[in-house]
């Protein structure tokens, strides 16, 4: 059910990279005004695809191994739903694995989506997501570490490898795995960006940080830094809120889902059982 800043020294590169284009525009005999506007319109561009395309090295804890079971609320097309959710972590050797499925009373299994992969860097650095919805065909988005490139089969749409890309499912895990590691730096307002791949396409997502709030679940109230992803201002994409607890080694105790319709996903933790 997971469906799911520092760009400075990107910027900084697009800078220093695009300083010497005056001159070189001055040698061939433009004026000097026409060759401060490319300068700075190849710096823009810079900054445009830097942004678009977040890979920031940060420092990550990842979180011990665990199975972490949801309780579902949620509504679809006006309809209440409930149900559960069962999230698998694992790590060790230099790799991970997320596993997740969902089901609904009535409905049974709706969604299945696996995210495995290596621990590089960066971080979690994902060579597979598997996804099956209900009543769909499933689908898989293939990090092709050689090639350096992300394609899918559902499309043909495909994105460079630039490093520290996720997934929908990975992409959680990494912002708590940065989290644990740098707690002091997760302050309300801050904003923490990743390029992240679905299905069939991929897209930043920014997380900012909201404050503090309780929580409360099957393990009794829990305090948790609240999270938001909000949709780009001029899309109908899906808001992702995200509640991470420092007591609970900083796994999700919470994650809503809400589109633009109103429909929404919430999953609360019940209980964690560790490996």
């Amino acid at each position: 059910m997971t469906t799911m800043n520092t760009t400075a020294a990107l910027l900084l590169a697009a800078a220093v990279l695009a300083a010497p284009m005056p001159v070189l525009a001055a040698q061939r005999g433009q004026p000097a005004g026409a060759a401060t506007a490319t300068g700075a319109t190849a710096n823009a561009a810079a900054a445009a695809t830097a942004s678009e395309h977040p890979s920031v090295r940060r420092a990550y804890n990842l979180p011990p191994s665990a199975q972490l079971r949801y309780t579902i609320s949620a509504r679809q097309r006006s309809l209440p739903i409930s149900g559960d959710a069962v999230v698998a972590w694992q790590t060790g050797e230099g790799k991970y694995s997320i596993s997740t499925e969902s089901h609904a009373v009535i409905f049974g299994k709706i969604l299945e989506n696996r995210s495995e992969g290596l621990v590089d860097g960066y971080g979690l650095a994902p060579v597979t997501f598997y996804q099956k919805r209900f009543r769909k065909d499933p689908s898989t988005t293939t990090f092709k570490r050689d090639s350096k490139t992300i394609v899918f089969t559902e499309g043909d749409d495909s994105y460079p490898l630039k490093g520290g890309e996720q997934d929908r499912t990975s992409a959680p895990w990494q912002l708590l795995a940065q989290a644990r590691a740098n707690p002091e730096r997760f302050k309300p307002g801050t904003e923490w960006a990743y390029f992240v791949a679905g299905s069939h396409d991929a897209e930043p997502w920014v997380f900012k940080v909201v404050d503090h709030e309780t929580v409360h679940t099957g393990q009794g109230d829990v305090n948790a830094l609240h999270l938001v992803k909000a949709p780009p201002p001029d899309a109908q994409g899906q808001q992702v809120d995200l509640w991470l607890a420092p007591s609970l080694e900083w796994y999700p105790v919470r994650i809503r889902f809400a589109d633009a319709d109103g429909d929404f996903v919430d999953q609360t933790l019940d209980k964690i059982s560790r490996k």
